[in-house]
């Protein structure tokens, strides 16, 4: 069974930094992604940022990109999604995912497999 357990978040006044670790058990081989995806009260789902174990692509919403920067490998299956100069927007509760498909739930495209992690709260105060 694929568990995913979330850990980080917090509160930081705008301009701060946090960081959100997920460390994935369970997979019998690298051939996922992990990742995350944040949801703000009032507004939809969005895929944040995912890195796949296999080769170590990586993907950015353009709304974090060079704000926000993952690592992790396929050795401690785990990703660290480190926050930088974060905003009052950037406040949601934040979701750790994984798939099997290349990261395609991020692309909102159905896969045969995803799991979800716990979500954890992400709050930026101006």
């Amino acid at each position: 069974e694929v568990q995913l357990q979330a850990s980080g978040g917090g509160s930081v006044q705008a301009g701060g930094s946090l960081q959100l670790s997920c460390k994935a058990s369970g997979f019998t081989s690298d051939g996922h992604v992990i990742g995350w995806f944040r949801q703000a009260p009032g507004k939809e789902r969005e895929g944040v940022s995912f890195k796949d174990m296999r080769d170590g692509t990586i993907y950015y919403s353009d709304s974090v990109k060079g704000r926000f920067t993952i690592s992790g490998d396929s050795a401690e299956d785990a990703v660290h999604l480190q926050m930088n100069s974060l905003k009052p927007e950037d406040t949601a509760i934040y979701y750790c995912a994984a798939d099997v498909c290349y990261g395609s739930i991020w692309y909102n495209i159905p896969c045969v497999n995803d799991y979800w992690g716990q979500g954890t709260q992400v709050t930026v105060s101006s």
